[in-house]
Parts: C-alpha cells; sequence; structure tokens
C-alpha cells in the first residue's frame, strides 16, 4: 500500500469538492477554484468530510499514480482554503526588484534590466528595506503554477557558490566554496 496514497484528505470548512462523469476533481473554497484531470483507472470517494483515492491493483503504474493523485488533490484542498506563499531574495550589490501590475522588473547584474510577465493567478509584491537584501513575495492558490514561477525567477541568477550572490529562497542554506587563495 502507498503510504502517501492510502492517507484520507480531510475537507476543511467552507470548501467543496465534486468528482464530475469525465473524472474531473473540482475543489471549490474561499480563495478560488481549482480542477484536475484524473486518471479513469484511479478511484476517487467523497464522503463523511473525507476524501479517499483507490488503485484498481498491485502494477507500478497504479501504484504511483496513487499518491500521485492524492498529493495533487491536497495541494488543491489547501491552495483553496489557505494559499500558498513563496518568497525570495536577492542578494547582491545593486540588486533590485520592482513589481508593477503582472511585470517584474529585476536588476540583477546584467547589462540590461530582466523584465518577467506572471500569471495573472500570481499575486507579486516586493520590498526594499534600506541595509537589507530585496524582497519578492508570491502568493497563489495553485502550488505548481507558484512553484514553476519561483523556479524560472531563480534560474534567472541562482546563487553562486563563492561569494553567495543571486536570486535564493529565503531560508534557503547556499553551499559555500573557498576561494583560491584557501590553499594558502
Amino acid at each position: 500500500m502507498s503510504r502517501i496514497g492510502k492517507l484520507p484528505i480531510e475537507i476543511p470548512k467552507g470548501v467543496e469538492i465534486t468528482l464530475a462523469s469525465n473524472n474531473v476533481v473540482t475543489v471549490k473554497g474561499p480563495k478560488g477554484q481549482l480542477s484536475e484531470k484524473i486518471d479513469p483507472e484511479i478511484g476517487i470517494k467523497i464522503e463523511d468530510g473525507k476524501v479517499t483515492v483507490e488503485r484498481p491493483s498491485e502494477q507500478k503504474r497504479h501504484k504511483s499514480m496513487h499518491g500521485l493523485y492524492r498529493s495533487l488533490i491536497a495541494n488543491m484542498v489547501k491552495g483553496v482554503s489557505e494559499g500558498y506563499k513563496i518568497q525570495q531574495e536577492l542578494v547582491g550589490v545593486g540588486y533590485k526588484a520592482t513589481a508593477t501590475g503582472q511585470i517584474l522588473d529585476l536588476v540583477i547584474g546584467f547589462s540590461h534590466e530582466v523584465m518577467v510577465e506572471l500569471p495573472k493567478e500570481i499575486k507579486v509584491t516586493t520590498e526594499t528595506e534600506r541595509g537589507k537584501n530585496p524582497i519578492i513575495t508570491m502568493e497563489c492558490i495553485d502550488k505548481q503554477l507558484i512553484g514553476q514561477v519561483a523556479a524560472k525567477i531563480r534560474s534567472l541568477r541562482a546563487p553562486e557558490p563563492y561569494k553567495g550572490k543571486g536570486i535564493r529562497f529565503v531560508g534557503e542554506n547556499v553551499r559555500r566554496k573557498a576561494g583560491k587563495t584557501a590553499g594558502k
């Protein structure tokens, strides 16, 4: 049995889950609505304020989908009830971030500014305090989307191991290397 797949998903108050005939699970909550198409071989049961995911056999394919779809549904439930928030900081001299609407303007050490257009589902804010690194805060109900956008922003200037400059998640530990002079 899959350890993750067999766990039931608690449905919090204010969240409504429906299963359509074409195996599309729709989750509605106070923050919005999400839907996901589930493989027809995987069974979904909604009863007594809990959602359970069942698989038809012990095949490797069914085992992997069992845990996957349970996690996707749990992420949707958490997203529409609480939402997801990711914070990234820009470490480096002269690094800046400004958000105007859905466009994030980054000054990250290139000869030009980098403009990133964000999907309309993501709400972005930036804060810059004197003496501290600029912080980008993104909020969304879709965990997959916000994670993908955050990874794309980080890939523009990933933290380098010698000085630690770059875009990193708040609280991320960057492994540092000793420079050339450390051996002498």
